[in-house]
């Protein structure tokens, strides 16, 4: 897996959780989603928490990745990490992955 693929997945997974939260139809519905049915929201309401709900996980997706990147704080501790992969290939190293989540979750790559 390279630097970006690694953005990418934390990417898709804040837009997988964000579509989960507001899928009805599925058989396998989330708490959440069960959740926001119960609230009852016309289209304009639903329209705006599923922004709120977004914008959450990106902030909170965003922070934690610059967080493994060393340009954060995870918690009150600030370092960087090196990641690897299961066959012990170095994804990223300090620096590698602030420029590319701001590209995904702040651009909409």
């Amino acid at each position: 897996m390279t630097t970006k693929d690694f953005v990418k997945n934390f990417y898709q997974e804040k837009q997988n959780i964000l579509n989960s939260c507001f899928d009805i139809q599925s058989e396998y519905r989330t708490l959440v989603s069960t959740k926001i049915e119960e609230l009852n929201l016309d289209e304009i309401q639903n329209k705006k928490l599923r922004e709120i709900i977004s914008n959450l996980l990106t902030d909170t997706f965003y922070t934690i990745l610059l967080g493994l990147d060393g340009s954060s704080s995870i918690g009150n501790s600030q370092e960087s990490f090196k990641i690897f992969d299961e066959d012990n290939n170095l994804i990223s190293e300090s620096g590698d992955l602030e420029g590319l989540a701001y590209e995904y979750f702040h651009e909409n790559k």
